[in-house]
Protein backbone atom coordinates (compact mmCIF):
# COMPACT_ATOMS: atom_id res chain seq x y z
CA UNK A 1 0.00 0.00 0.00
CA UNK A 2 1.42 3.58 -0.66
CA UNK A 3 1.31 6.77 1.35
CA UNK A 4 4.10 4.87 3.48
CA UNK A 5 1.26 3.10 5.14
CA UNK A 6 2.92 0.24 7.12
CA UNK A 7 1.38 -2.44 9.57
CA UNK A 8 4.18 -2.46 12.39
CA UNK A 9 4.12 1.51 12.40
CA UNK A 10 0.75 1.80 12.74
CA UNK A 11 0.37 -1.04 15.24
CA UNK A 12 3.76 0.33 17.36
CA UNK A 13 2.11 4.06 17.22
CA UNK A 14 -1.64 2.49 18.44
CA UNK A 15 -0.41 0.76 21.19
CA UNK A 16 1.92 3.98 22.60
CA UNK A 17 -1.17 6.06 22.30
CA UNK A 18 -3.01 3.45 24.02
CA UNK A 19 -0.75 3.30 26.88
CA UNK A 20 -0.53 7.01 27.45
CA UNK A 21 -4.15 8.18 27.22
CA UNK A 22 -4.66 5.15 29.46
CA UNK A 23 -8.35 5.55 28.98
CA UNK A 24 -8.78 2.61 30.90
CA UNK A 25 -6.59 3.94 33.86
CA UNK A 26 -9.04 6.88 33.88
CA UNK A 27 -12.15 4.31 34.25
CA UNK A 28 -12.67 5.09 38.10
CA UNK A 29 -12.19 8.64 37.03
CA UNK A 30 -15.10 8.39 33.99
CA UNK A 31 -17.21 6.37 36.69
CA UNK A 32 -16.84 9.40 39.36
CA UNK A 33 -17.64 11.92 36.77
CA UNK A 34 -20.69 9.84 35.53
CA UNK A 35 -22.22 9.40 39.41
CA UNK A 36 -22.05 13.34 40.22
CA UNK A 37 -23.27 14.61 37.00
CA UNK A 38 -25.33 11.74 35.48
CA UNK A 39 -24.57 11.98 31.64
CA UNK A 40 -20.76 11.54 29.62
CA UNK A 41 -20.96 13.24 26.15
CA UNK A 42 -18.95 10.41 24.66
CA UNK A 43 -19.54 11.03 20.77
CA UNK A 44 -18.39 14.96 22.09
CA UNK A 45 -15.82 13.64 23.96
CA UNK A 46 -14.03 11.58 21.65
CA UNK A 47 -14.50 13.70 18.09
CA UNK A 48 -12.86 16.95 20.24
CA UNK A 49 -10.06 14.49 21.23
CA UNK A 50 -9.92 13.35 18.03
CA UNK A 51 -9.57 16.61 16.56
CA UNK A 52 -7.11 18.04 18.72
CA UNK A 53 -4.92 14.73 18.17
CA UNK A 54 -4.71 15.40 14.36
CA UNK A 55 -4.92 19.09 14.44
CA UNK A 56 -1.06 19.12 16.51
CA UNK A 57 -0.21 16.21 14.63
CA UNK A 58 0.07 18.49 11.45
CA UNK A 59 0.18 21.59 13.24
CA UNK A 60 2.83 21.13 16.06
CA UNK A 61 6.02 20.81 13.99
CA UNK A 62 5.37 24.36 12.26
CA UNK A 63 4.91 25.35 16.16
CA UNK A 64 8.42 24.41 17.19
CA UNK A 65 9.84 25.53 14.20
CA UNK A 66 8.35 29.22 14.76
CA UNK A 67 10.05 28.81 18.36
CA UNK A 68 13.17 27.19 16.94
CA UNK A 69 12.77 23.89 18.08
CA UNK A 70 13.82 20.55 16.28
CA UNK A 71 11.79 17.30 16.13
CA UNK A 72 14.43 15.47 17.55
CA UNK A 73 14.87 17.40 20.68
CA UNK A 74 11.17 17.57 20.93
CA UNK A 75 11.20 13.98 20.40
CA UNK A 76 13.78 13.83 23.52
CA UNK A 77 11.68 15.55 25.97
CA UNK A 78 8.95 13.41 24.96
CA UNK A 79 10.53 9.92 25.32
CA UNK A 80 11.48 11.60 29.16
CA UNK A 81 7.81 12.41 29.48
CA UNK A 82 6.51 8.99 28.25
CA UNK A 83 9.02 7.47 30.58
CA UNK A 84 8.12 9.35 33.39
CA UNK A 85 4.35 8.21 32.89
CA UNK A 86 5.45 4.66 32.46
CA UNK A 87 6.79 4.99 35.95
CA UNK A 88 3.61 6.19 36.94
CA UNK A 89 1.42 3.29 35.79
CA UNK A 90 4.37 0.50 36.91
CA UNK A 91 4.98 1.63 40.54
CA UNK A 92 1.65 3.33 40.88
CA UNK A 93 2.22 6.79 41.57
CA UNK A 94 1.17 10.45 40.94
CA UNK A 95 4.53 12.67 39.27
CA UNK A 96 2.65 14.07 36.35
CA UNK A 97 -1.28 14.35 36.02
CA UNK A 98 -2.72 16.34 38.81
CA UNK A 99 -5.52 18.20 37.13
CA UNK A 100 -8.20 15.51 37.67
CA UNK A 101 -12.08 17.17 36.16
CA UNK A 102 -14.60 17.84 38.41
CA UNK A 103 -17.32 18.26 35.83
CA UNK A 104 -17.94 15.82 33.01
CA UNK A 105 -18.19 18.65 29.80
CA UNK A 106 -16.21 18.04 26.50
CA UNK A 107 -13.02 20.07 28.22
CA UNK A 108 -12.16 18.23 31.03
CA UNK A 109 -12.87 14.99 29.27
CA UNK A 110 -11.74 15.36 25.62
CA UNK A 111 -8.22 17.77 26.56
CA UNK A 112 -7.06 17.05 30.15
CA UNK A 113 -8.08 13.09 30.46
CA UNK A 114 -7.83 12.07 26.55
CA UNK A 115 -5.63 14.49 24.34
CA UNK A 116 -3.66 15.60 27.52
CA UNK A 117 -0.14 17.25 27.51
CA UNK A 118 1.49 13.50 27.39
CA UNK A 119 -0.55 12.63 24.70
CA UNK A 120 0.27 15.68 22.35
CA UNK A 121 3.66 15.58 22.99
CA UNK A 122 3.58 11.80 22.23
CA UNK A 123 1.70 12.70 18.98
CA UNK A 124 4.97 14.79 17.79
CA UNK A 125 7.93 12.70 19.12
CA UNK A 126 5.76 9.81 17.28
CA UNK A 127 6.06 12.11 13.87
CA UNK A 128 9.66 12.16 14.10
CA UNK A 129 9.69 8.56 14.01
CA UNK A 130 6.68 7.30 11.90
CA UNK A 131 4.90 8.14 8.90
CA UNK A 132 1.66 10.67 9.30
CA UNK A 133 -0.36 8.12 7.66
CA UNK A 134 0.02 5.33 10.51
CA UNK A 135 0.26 7.68 13.30
CA UNK A 136 -3.75 9.05 12.16
CA UNK A 137 -4.91 5.45 11.99
CA UNK A 138 -3.41 4.99 15.56
CA UNK A 139 -5.37 8.21 16.40
CA UNK A 140 -8.51 7.28 14.81
CA UNK A 141 -7.84 3.18 16.87
CA UNK A 142 -7.15 4.56 19.70
CA UNK A 143 -10.78 7.36 19.37
CA UNK A 144 -12.88 4.83 18.58
CA UNK A 145 -11.69 2.45 21.73
CA UNK A 146 -11.80 5.58 23.71
CA UNK A 147 -15.70 6.03 22.67
CA UNK A 148 -16.46 2.56 23.62
CA UNK A 149 -14.77 2.72 27.02
CA UNK A 150 -16.61 6.00 28.00
CA UNK A 151 -20.25 4.48 27.07
CA UNK A 152 -19.69 1.03 28.76
CA UNK A 153 -17.08 2.88 31.85
CA UNK A 154 -19.45 0.79 34.45
CA UNK A 155 -19.35 -2.29 32.79
CA UNK A 156 -15.71 -2.22 32.05
CA UNK A 157 -15.12 -1.60 35.78
CA UNK A 158 -16.94 -4.47 37.30
CA UNK A 159 -15.31 -6.77 34.08
CA UNK A 160 -12.08 -6.52 35.61
CA UNK A 161 -12.05 -4.85 39.00
CA UNK A 162 -9.98 -2.28 40.58
CA UNK A 163 -7.30 -5.06 40.29
CA UNK A 164 -8.06 -6.13 37.24
CA UNK A 165 -7.13 -2.59 35.50
CA UNK A 166 -4.07 -1.98 38.11
CA UNK A 167 -2.55 -4.91 36.34
CA UNK A 168 -3.12 -3.80 32.61
CA UNK A 169 -1.92 -0.37 33.60
CA UNK A 170 1.08 -2.08 34.89
CA UNK A 171 1.59 -4.38 31.37
CA UNK A 172 0.95 -1.25 29.68
CA UNK A 173 3.89 0.65 31.58
CA UNK A 174 6.32 -1.42 30.82
CA UNK A 175 5.34 -1.53 27.33
CA UNK A 176 5.46 2.31 27.25
CA UNK A 177 8.66 2.36 29.48
CA UNK A 178 10.33 0.35 26.69
CA UNK A 179 9.30 2.30 23.70
CA UNK A 180 10.17 5.76 25.54
CA UNK A 181 14.22 4.34 25.67
CA UNK A 182 13.50 3.49 22.05
CA UNK A 183 12.74 6.84 21.16
CA UNK A 184 15.15 8.64 23.23
CA UNK A 185 18.01 6.76 21.93
CA UNK A 186 17.09 6.73 18.06
CA UNK A 187 16.90 11.13 19.00
CA UNK A 188 19.71 11.70 21.24
CA UNK A 189 21.96 10.04 17.76
CA UNK A 190 20.37 12.29 15.57
CA UNK A 191 20.84 15.56 17.84
CA UNK A 192 24.75 14.19 18.46
CA UNK A 193 24.83 14.25 14.74
CA UNK A 194 23.53 17.46 14.48
CA UNK A 195 25.81 19.21 16.82
CA UNK A 196 28.96 17.33 14.82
Amino acid sequence: MSLGFDWKEMLTATMVLFAVIDIIGSIPIIVDLRKKVGHIQSEKASIVAAVLMVVFLFVGKELLNLIGIDVNSFAVAGALIIFFLAIEMILGIKLYRDDTPETASIVPIAFPLIAGAGTLTTILSLRAEFEVINIIIAIVLNTIFVFGVLKSSGKIERLFGKNGINVIRKIFGVILLAIAVKLFASNVMGLFQQNL
